[in-house]
This record gives C-alpha cells, structure tokens and sequence, in this order.
C-alpha cells in the first residue's frame, strides 16, 4: 500500500506481534504522509497545512503572469520592417470591400455599446476600422493592441476621423497572449479578425477575461471554420475541405491567420456569465466567408 511505502521502519506494524498501538501509530503516520488529513487526530497537522497555503499560494496577479514584451517576443517577434510596413499598407487598402459588407452587422453589434466614459481595449487593432462604430462617444478612453509598429499611424488617422482625441487613444505593441492591461481595469475589449492569427486562442480568451471588469462586454466578429455538412457537401462540407488545404499557406503569408479554427466554441468555453453568438456567411469571402460573431459578458 502507498501509506505503508511511506512509513520508516521503526514505524511499520510487526507481522509477530501485531500490537495495536503499533498500528495505530503506523496508520496516523501513514496518512501523513500521504497527505491524509482525515480523522480527529490528524486536525493539528490540517490546521498546520492549512496555515501554510497563504505563503505558497501565488498571489492573484494585477498584471499579465508573463511580461508583455517577453510574450510579444516569444509569439510574435519582429518582423523585417519592410514586411511590417507592407502588410499594415495591404491591411488598409485591401479590405475594403470586406468592411463594406461586414459593416451591418458590425453597426447591429456596436449598438449594443454604450461606450461614453469607458475604458476600451482593442485587440489586434490594425488599421482602426472599427473606431468609427464606437470611438465619438464622450470620455472614451482606448488602448489599441496590436504586435505591428506600422499599424499605429493607421490606426491614429482612423481615431482621428472617428472623433477620438488623439489624448485618449494609446497604441501598444503587444499580443493577445499577455495583455498590457491590469486585472479587471476594462470595461469593454473589443476584437474583429483577430483570434484566427493568435497563437494560443485559449490563452488569449482567458486574458480577455482577466482584463475585463465584472460585467464588462467582450465584442467579437471572427471568420471560422466552414461547418461539415454530410448532406449538402458542395455548401459546407467542401469549403471545409478547402479550407483544411490552404490553411498552411494562409498561415504563411496572412501573418498567422487559420482557416479552421472553430473560434465559437472556444469562447464558449472560457466560463463567460452570458454570451449571444451569431453566424453569418459573407459572399464575397469565400475562403474566410463563415463568421461568428456576438457580445459575452464577464
């Protein structure tokens, strides 16, 4: 038995003589030491454990458990500056028509918001299309994340635009894995496109609840994985099927983005008190045309 493995010999009950106070002992010594703590007699070593879990629980972080800069590095380190400043040019003219046809159900979600005096965060800001949906409120105050340097002068004309005081919108580098904002100090995080390039989408989602305050919003628009669909093949099942094909390639020169991950079920997953998903398919998006989208709440 473990119990007995654990004992010292002076302590294990002899086979000739079984003497009771023997086995006694030997039982008490053996919960123990395997840790046991069940029985009247084993209340002080309890009460002697239980004092110690103050000094070795870590205590609650007021910051990322790992240095922003250190994650940023370790996720997504530099890029050639030239190919920075190409994909944060590219981001800007090429998605247009995208915006274009995603912008209703972008309005139909950011109604939702009241963002007057909030505390935003932006996940993966990029160029700042989505300033304009919630950025003119009064006393808006914005954190703008993104891995990218090239993408903040972008992203300050487009705040800019949007009627948010170049005074109350910070741009930081940083990645979704290690948030450069404190325990419970959002009122809102905001992410569009972003989940498919991150590198650790549980992790990220677990930030995203760190740093939201309680009852704080968390809105989201995410292209996903086609579903798979037996019956009707040439709609679901075949996309999915493409999809799987050129999801390395995509991940090659779309700086990271998946093609299959099922984004939905993963923010389902990390614990939030409500949450309204959605699904859309775009039809002028073919590869990334499957969408989720919707509003949780910490």
């Amino acid at each position: 038995m473990p119990c007995l493995a654990a004992l010292p010999p002076m302590a294990r009950p002899s086979r000739r003589r079984p003497s009771t106070s023997v086995r006694r002992r030997g039982r008490t010594l053996a919960a123990l030491s395997c840790g046991c703590l069940c029985g009247r007699r084993h209340l002080i070593g309890a009460s002697s454990a239980a004092a110690l879990l103050p000094l070795l629980a870590p205590p609650s972080p007021a910051a990322p458990p790992i240095d922003p800069e250190v994650m940023l590095e370790r996720v997504h380190p530099s890029r050639p500056d030239w190919y920075e400043e190409f994909y944060a040019t590219a981001m800007d003219q090429g998605m247009k028509s995208y915006e274009a046809e995603i912008a209703g159900y972008k309005s139909k979600l950011f109604s939702q918001l009241l963002a007057a005096g909030k505390n935003i965060l932006e996940l993966g800001v990029g160029t700042g299309p989505n300033f304009k949906y919630y950025a003119s409120g009064n006393g808006v105050n914005v954190i703008g994340v993104d891995p990218n340097k090239h993408m903040e002068d972008y992203a300050r004309s487009a705040a800019v635009s949007a009627g948010l005081p170049s005074s109350s919108f910070t741009f930081k580098r940083g990645v979704a894995e290690a948030l450069p904002a404190e325990d419970n100090s959002m009122d809102v995080v905001i992410g569009t496109l972003v989940l498919c390039s991150v590198n650790n989408i549980d992790m990220a989602l677990r930030e995203i609840y760190r740093v939201l305050k309680p009852g704080g919003l968390y809105l989201f628009v995410e292209h996903v994985a086609a579903p798979v669909l037996p019956v009707c093949i040439a709609d679901g099942s075949l996309l999915r099927f493409v999809q799987g094909a050129f999801d390395p390639l995509q991940q090659f020169v779309a700086d990271g983005c998946h093609l299959t991950r099922k984004t939905g079920e993963n923010i389902r997953d990390v614990g939030f008190s409500s949450l309204s998903l959605d699904s859309v398919r775009l039809s002028n998006a073919y590869i990334i045309s499957p969408h989720v989208y919707g509003v949780a709440s910490k």
